[in-house]
């Protein structure tokens, strides 16, 4: 966590709010391996990371609730009495969903003044949406003593973000966030909402994101078009979801599919499988496997789910051929944002160095460089 951030939203929120606020870190999060497995109800392998939402929170007695966001010098002021969606209202919608997710679940909430602010780079596929969501009802939840369990208040989140936010998304994100791990990673199952804690030693190799800076909105069709086509097949196979389909099972309708649909539900089916595997791999420490599972991640996501872009296939076809990383691949909904590397940490600096350049060269703009820290999920501050 970034103190300084900490103390700043702090001092922010008592000249702005004239009152001593509940402080909430609530950090982002990277997937080693299993994207777009989550909604199929099927295995994912997230991390907290040490970047996050900073939020400050109190009970107001002005007649309304305010929202402020410091990174944009953005107010925002509501009636608990009438929450409805905004029109492009980005972060608002996210908080407005959580509070109405809230109310919805029977819980009275009086008025309230928060101020936030953020150091995950936006657009870079690190879930600065469900960050923000679990901060908010993480919030409310310890300034009205709504005693919400964990699991309760991530399901919030997440329907949040498919009813404010229209993204159909799993709950892997929310999940990572709230409940992460320091200097570990978790095998969730996504159908039971359970995990397994896997303690990361990746030894003289360290995690390198390098953001394509190239911008995505998951609100965008496609990423509920791939949705759609997952419960369809399912359907088809007449099971409840993908993750209960085999190969096998897949090629006996492959007819009645086309080619497009057969290859997104291909791939969901052996992103779960290489989840398991990755699993194994860590508790043997095989990090050349680990390296080899990322580059097939990668190749399913660009190739059959086709869900990357120039600039991602990019950055991960450049690692290739390269002795001191062990894998590379796309992380998150996919279209831009980051890519995850596994490499050596002494070869780091020339590594950036050489694919900054070689990224400019091709694309006429910079790409961005991350090392994160595996963190705690959603708590209190205390200073």
């Amino acid at each position: 966590m970034d103190k300084k951030l900490i103390v700043k939203v702090q001092e922010d929120f008592q000249e702005r709010f004239t009152n001593e606020p509940i402080l909430i870190f609530s950090p982002g999060r990277i997937n080693l391996i299993g994207e777009h497995t989550d909604y199929n109800d099927g295995f994912v392998f997230p991390a907290a990371i040490n970047k996050g939402i900073y939020l400050a929170i109190q009970k107001s007695d002005n007649g309304s609730c305010q929202v402020f966001a410091n990174d944009m010098n953005e107010l925002y002021e509501f009636n608990l009495n009438s929450i409805s969606t905004i029109q492009n209202g980005n972060w608002r919608n996210y908080i407005l969903g959580v509070v109405a997710e809230i109310i919805k679940k029977g819980f009275k909430l009086g008025n309230f003044d928060i101020l936030f602010s953020g150091d995950i780079p936006s657009g870079a596929g690190l879930s600065s949406s469900a960050a923000l969501e679990n901060s908010v009802v993480y919030a409310l939840n310890e300034l009205y003593n709504l005693q919400l369990s964990k699991k309760e208040m991530i399901l919030i989140s997440q329907k949040a973000e498919h009813n404010y936010a229209a993204v159909k998304c799993g709950i892997m994100d929310q999940y990572a966030s709230m409940f992460g791990v320091e200097n570990s990673a978790l095998l969730l199952d996504c159908r039971y909402i359970d995990s397994s804690t896997f303690e990361i030693d990746f030894k003289e190799y360290e995690l390198l994101l390098i953001n394509s800076n190239v911008k995505h909105e998951l609100a965008e069709s496609a990423y509920n078009d791939r949705r759609q086509v997952c419960e369809n097949v399912a359907q088809i196979l007449n099971v409840d979801a993908l993750r209960d389909a085999t190969i096998e099972d897949l090629n006996r309708i492959k007819n009645k599919l086309s080619e497009e649909d057969y290859q997104k539900a291909l791939y969901i089916i052996e992103e779960n499988n290489r989840v398991q595997l990755f699993s194994k791999a860590i508790a043997k420490r095989d990090l050349n496997t680990l390296g080899e599972l990322l580059y097939q991640s990668h190749k399913g996501l660009s190739l059959q789910y086709k869900v990357s872009c120039k600039e991602l296939d990019y950055l991960v076809d450049k690692t290739k051929g390269n002795n001191n990383i062990l894998g590379a691949r796309m992380m998150g909904g996919g279209f831009g944002g980051c890519t995850i590397n596994l490499i050596l940490n002494t070869e780091i600096p020339l590594f950036k160095s050489y694919i900054a350049d070689a990224f400019k060269n091709v694309f006429e703009k910079d790409c961005s460089f991350y090392s994160v820290k595996l963190s705690k999920g959603t708590h209190l501050i205390n200073l």
